[in-house]
């Protein structure tokens, strides 16, 4: 209710509605109404009960003042009426309970401000006035550090994408003291709040559901703390039930994320990028998460070619996890070989450390601590935060760089897609 409102919408609303429950609140809210040139008939009799009735059939107002006197249910009313108000509402709400507890739980839950009955007539215009600032101010200024946006997509199931997707968010939470969310796009089978023993909880299916109600104050609610500086939107959605939605709730949610965060980190299933190509328009690092096998080199090279082509501003590390310390099904070099460019980032195989994490909740970074694999995390880290701040420095794009400036410029990959016989003749040799 307190989130900035939707562009376009503050035209279409009256500056103030009003639902009290007795004659005395309603006589003074009328002329105090009237003072400030907002019309009277505006003040309704009825509390929180005929507000959200109301509110559900017509726009939200500028501010709204409510009376709950008659509310047996405060907090669970006050959501009731969080979902009939449009975002950008400031709500001042009123009430007989004289309660430190119930005040801060209605403060949390977005009222702008709680009146304690009687009030007077100067209490409710200082209410007012401060109810009218909060909703002519701007928007929070963005923080002095650019915000991150970080997707990480695997080339195959099972390469261990998610893994390097939690590890990366604890890292930048844990060790650099960002403020990070991780969203878990796999909505039937995200494991992400899993490997950090957690509940997934509905967010992500009401974001998906819902996605009017995407605002500051549902992010705070949806998302899921797995510390004070990392937070977590996944779902374990029913098998049965599909999510039909064109994406639009992703990209609301990740526009919020730039507001409320520093880093966002991104576990994109592969096929969302067939389904929903436009949520890597903002992403500045991407992490192409692969194994050493035959198909990882094919499908490494296909989605190179896609990101080159629809996502030409992020900067592309590619990661080559889960890797025996014996003989791979490709060496390292003929990897490279095959898709033309570099492999950033070896992260070795180690059961051990992967059964611990799995059994003590933790991501493989934080059980990994000391041995090669942390080592190969905090390298990842390195790397992200080196491409990260390279993306900054040259945030504009320059219109006369050149093909060849850079190892993807000198890939075609069209003439590489028909390719399998070509990968084999190199490992061939």
């Amino acid at each position: 209710m307190n989130a900035p409102w939707k562009p376009g919408m503050g035209g279409q609303r009256d500056p103030f509605h009003a639902f009290v429950c007795d004659d005395h609140s309603f006589d003074m809210l009328r002329a105090v109404a009237a003072e400030l040139g907002w019309a009277p008939e505006k003040v309704n009799k009825g509390g929180m009960r005929n507000a959200v009735q109301s509110l559900s059939i017509t726009a939200s107002p500028q501010i709204l003042f409510v009376d709950m006197s008659e509310s047996g249910d405060p907090l669970n009313d006050i959501n009731s009426l969080a979902e009939v108000c449009e975002p950008g509402t400031v709500v001042i709400a009123a009430g007989q309970v004289n309660d430190v507890r119930l005040y801060r739980d209605l403060v949390a839950s977005g009222i702008q401000d709680y009146l304690l009955k009687p009030f007077g007539a100067d209490q409710l215009r200082d209410a007012l006035a401060q109810a009218q600032a909060v909703f002519m101010a701007p928007r929070d200024a963005a923080p002095e550090r650019p915000h991150s946006t970080i997707s990480v997509i695997g080339t195959r199931g099972g390469v261990g994408a998610s893994s390097i997707a939690t590890s990366l968010s604890w890292l930048l939470s844990e060790k650099k003291k960002r403020p990070t969310a991780l969203l878990d796009l796999d909505v039937h089978f995200g494991t992400n709040a899993l490997a950090m023993d957690l509940e997934p909880g509905r967010g992500l299916t009401d974001a998906i559901e819902n996605p009017s109600r995407i605002d500051g104050l549902f992010i705070e609610r949806a998302m899921v703390r797995a510390s004070d500086t990392l937070a977590i939107l996944s779902a374990e959605a029913p098998i049965s039930q599909p999510m039909m939605t064109d994406g639009g709730a992703f990209y609301q949610l990740l526009e919020e994320f730039r507001l409320a965060f520093e880093c966002s980190v991104i576990d994109l299933p592969r096929n969302m990028l067939i389904q929903h190509p436009h949520l890597m328009t903002d992403v500045n690092v991407t992490l192409v998460v692969t194994e050493l096998t035959l198909a990882g080199a094919r499908d490494t090279i296909r989605i190179l070619s896609w990101l080159k082509s629809n996502a030409p501003q992020t900067r592309v590390l590619v990661v080559a996890n889960r890797v025996h310390p014996g003989a791979p099904e490709i060496s390292r070099k003929d990897f490279e070989q095959s898709i033309e460019r570099k492999v950033d980032v070896i992260v070795p195989f180690d059961l051990r450390i992967a059964s611990q994490a799995a059994k003590l909740g933790k991501t493989l970074a934080e059980a990994a601590k000391g041995s090669k694999v942390g080592a190969a995390c905090t390298e990842l880290l390195d790397h992200v935060l080196g491409a990260v701040e390279a993306e900054d420095a040259n945030a504009a794009p320059k219109a006369g760089s050149k093909k060849g400036d850079s190892l993807l410029g000198k890939i075609d990959f069209k003439s590489m897609m028909p390719s399998r016989r070509k990968v084999k003749a190199t490992l061939d040799n």
